[in-house]
């Protein structure tokens, strides 16, 4: 027998914005555990307003998704790639540690972060769902999902649907699992995440 986990929803517009230290953006914390001062993991939606770098997190393994604006470019300073990123292109995943370069490509865009201490939760991930996607789960875990401009209905191993609001995050901790354990998403315009604990 599955056991439904207990949902907690967090709204973008219940949050404060926190302005960067270069004046180049905001930053509004979606959810920081196991504790605020003290996290190993972060979710956030950053408003990007003007080029420039993004700061380091030694140890932190990131994911970074364009919500909404024509996307950026992200130049990685250890390898010498540059990353094109639009609002429709897969999660980009990378060292937290490394020297990256933001340029807009054509004015502000909302993106957001997923950030996970690499020693902590080694077994993270992000995808982006566009339409109704899958996912048997591993235990223990951490499940999130971001609706971004479209509702999103999250439906459990054959249980009700959860209905998730434009901006808005639904999370939940999962310690145990079976083979029979899946998770479902549908939605135009959001994205899943799974970081294991």
């Amino acid at each position: 027998m599955n056991t439904i986990p207990a949902w907690q929803y967090i709204a973008l517009a219940n949050t404060q914005p926190s302005p960067w230290k270069n004046g180049g953006g905001t930053t509004r914390e979606l959810l920081t555990w196991p504790d605020p001062q003290d996290w190993t993991l972060r979710l956030s939606v950053a408003q990007v307003e003007a080029d420039g770098p993004f700061s380091r997190f030694e140890g932190i393994t990131r994911w970074f998704a364009v919500l909404s604006g024509a996307g950026v470019r992200l130049h990685m300073g250890a390898s010498g790639h540059t990353h094109s990123l639009t609002a429709s292109s897969d999660p980009l995943e990378f060292d937290g540690a490394q020297a990256l370069d933001c340029r807009l490509i054509n004015g502000p865009t909302q993106d957001f972060n997923l950030m996970a201490r690499s020693t902590r939760h080694p077994h993270s991930r992000m995808q982006r769902v566009a339409g109704h996607m899958y996912w048997h789960l591993e235990t223990p875990t951490l499940l999130a999902v971001w609706a971004n401009s479209a509702p999103a209905l999250v439906e459990w191993s054959g249980h009700a649907g959860l209905a998730i609001a434009p901006g808005t995050l639904a999370w939940a901790t999962l310690a145990q699992a079976n083979l029979r354990t899946r998770l479902t998403v549908q939605g135009a315009d959001a994205l899943f995440m799974e970081i294991g604990l």
